[in-house]
């Protein structure tokens, strides 16, 4: 009898795998979560529906869908030089990234949601195999910037979020968790001090304690809710916003 449950054990293999202890547990249940709102978002559309437009210009939301699940592939690239430190960039050339959008977006329905399907179950199973130490291995992005292998969870984390409310069908950003939004606008921030760009503003947001000054704060206030700063911030729109008692000027697009 012990024998035959030996057998079991080794035929169903060793069970469910888990995330290795050094994961980043926080990002990943984040990186997860958006990913299952996203799916959500997706399943709510018919076939139909995804020719249509996002809130992308030019883009249809069977574009995005491409986007989004090639995405994933990449990222998956990443997690495998951090396992394996053979070099595996997140695309060839942004040639290639366009061509996989492009051929993505022409496929059928059934096709382009499949791949969103299996791309984000390939990603996940790279990330809960992936050993503790090499979770800080380095890796560069699309960018050229190198980070540690723990940000592919946040990289998959803003696209994922951001895009549903892309797809058009009833996400806003308000709909996005409130700890997530504060780290959205820091990481746009972040990026206009990573390109040296000179920003002075004073974001006040009103559902949170503290505003956010750049620079020396001698620029202009915009306030209004976190969500909708975030919205403007990533280049989505300055609706119910406020800026020297006017609209505040179009950003360019994130992500």
């Amino acid at each position: 009898m012990a024998g035959a449950r030996e057998e079991l054990r080794r035929r169903q293999g060793a069970g469910l795998r888990e995330d290795a202890p050094g994961a980043p547990a926080a990002e990943l249940a984040l990186a997860r979560l958006g990913t299952a709102f996203f799916a959500r978002r997706l399943t709510l559309l018919d076939d139909g529906e995804l020719a249509g437009p996002s809130l992308l210009p030019g883009w249809s939301r069977a574009a995005l869908v491409a986007h989004v699940g090639y995405n994933a592939r990449a990222l998956t690239r990443l997690v495998a030089w951090a396992a394996t430190g053979v070099e595996t960039p997140m695309y060839a050339s942004s040639e290639q990234r366009a061509r996989e959008i492009e051929r993505g977006a022409s496929q059928p329905p059934r096709a382009l949601r499949a791949l969103f399907a299996h791309s984000e179950v390939h990603l996940n199973v790279a990330w809960r195999d992936l050993p503790s130490a090499a979770w800080d291995a380095e890796v560069v992005t699309a960018q050229g910037r190198t980070v540690p292998a723990r940000e592919t969870a946040w990289m998959r984390t803003r696209e994922v979020w951001v895009h549903a409310v892309d797809l058009a069908n009833g996400a806003g950003f308000g709909d996005l968790p409130p700890a997530l939004l504060d780290r959205l606008a820091a990481d746009v921030v972040a990026g206009w001090r990573r390109r040296g760009e000179a920003v002075s503003l004073t974001l006040r947001p009103e559902d949170r304690d503290e505003p956010l000054v750049l620079g020396d704060g001698s620029g202009p206030e915009v306030a209004g809710t976190q969500a909708d700063l975030v919205r403007w911030l990533t280049g989505r729109g300055a609706r119910r916003l406020t800026h020297a008692g006017d609209t505040p000027p179009a950003l360019p697009r994130w992500l």
